[in-house]
C-alpha cells in the first residue's frame, strides 16, 4: 500500500474494528473507538519495509481494492507472525477473496522463514471462524465475557 492508501484503509480498519470489539462486548463505541485508534497508532509501523509487516490490498478478478490484509510480527513469538486485520468489503464476500488473501499470507510467512501464523476471531463471526478451520488453524484459547448488569432494587422493609 502507498502512504495515501494506509492512511484510508487505517482509517475504514480501525472504524470496523471498533464496531465488532462494540458487538462482542458491549462496550460503547465511542470509547471502544478511541483504544481502537490508539492500538493501531502503537501497532502501525511507521517504516512501510519493516521487517515481518505486509499492508496490502485485496483486489477482485478485476483489479478493484475490495479489502485489505495487514500481517506484523506477532506480539509473543519471535518465530511467527500474526494476522492484525483482514476485510473483504462486505459486497464482496464469499467469492474465495479471503480464502485467497490467507493463502497469500502464509506464503509471506513462510518465505520470510516463520512457523506460525496467529489470530483473532470474534465469537460470533461464524463465517471466519469456518474460513479458519477450513485452512487448518486450531483454536488457542477461548475467552469468554458476560455483561452484569445492575441488579434491580430490592423492595423496602416497611417500617
Amino acid at each position: 500500500m502507498t502512504a495515501d492508501e494506509i492512511k484510508i484503509w487505517s482509517e475504514r480498519s480501525v472504524r470496523s474494528h471498533a464496531e465488532q470489539v462494540a458487538r462482542a462486548t458491549g462496550e460503547s463505541f465511542d470509547d471502544v473507538h478511541l483504544r481502537a485508534h490508539r492500538h493501531f497508532s502503537e501497532l502501525l509501523p511507521t517504516d512501510s519495509n519493516a521487517d515481518r509487516t505486509w499492508l496490502l490490498m485485496i483486489l477482485d478478478d478485476s483489479g478493484a481494492d475490495v479489502g485489505a490484509l495487514w500481517i506484523g510480527p506477532h506480539p509473543d513469538r519471535p518465530d511467527a507472525v500474526y494476522v492484525y486485520d483482514i476485510e473483504i468489503d462486505e459486497a464482496h464476500r464469499g467469492r474465495g477473496l479471503g480464502r485467497a488473501a490467507m493463502v497469500t499470507a502464509e506464503v509471506l510467512a513462510r518465505e520470510a522463514g516463520c512457523t506460525e501464523i496467529g489470530l483473532t476471531v470474534d465469537g460470533y463471526n461464524a463465517t471466519a471462524r469456518q474460513l479458519y478451520d477450513s485452512l487448518g488453524y486450531r483454536v488457542v484459547s477461548t475467552r469468554m465475557a458476560k455483561t452484569i448488569h445492575e441488579a434491580p432494587s430490592a423492595p423496602s422493609e416497611p417500617s
